[in-house]
């Protein structure tokens, strides 16, 4: 068995950050759905402007949205390029759902 990347939103751009909500990530709720991510899913954020990388979940959110909640608003800032990944645990290969987003988190194109 081995982690293998299942699902990508590549290149999106944090709107706001929340240090008072209780945690997660909040992403447009079109995107979770193409990307094929599940609300409650636990997903790695990259930050492509920082470099910080932090584990948390997923909460559905509105169109453009992305939104780092809790203590990740302390790591991860609005206007930062953000990468969020999740992962399978499986025994075979999985060919991944990526999508690119443009710089206002709309979709563009899944990669390959």
């Amino acid at each position: 068995m081995r982690w293998v990347l299942r699902s990508k939103i590549h290149k999106a751009v944090v709107t706001d950050a929340d240090v008072a909500y209780v945690g997660s990530i909040t992403i447009d709720k079109d995107l979770v759905e193409k990307a094929g991510f599940w609300p409650g899913e636990k997903v790695l954020v990259v930050s492509n402007t920082s470099g910080e990388r932090l584990d948390t979940y997923v909460i559905l959110g509105e169109p453009g949205e992305i939104c780092m909640n809790g203590a990740a608003a302390h790591r991860i800032k609005p206007g930062e390029e953000v990468i969020i990944m999740g992962f399978e645990l499986s025994d075979k290969e999985i060919e991944p759902k990526n999508i690119l987003v443009d710089s206002k988190n709309r979709f563009v194109r899944y990669l390959r």
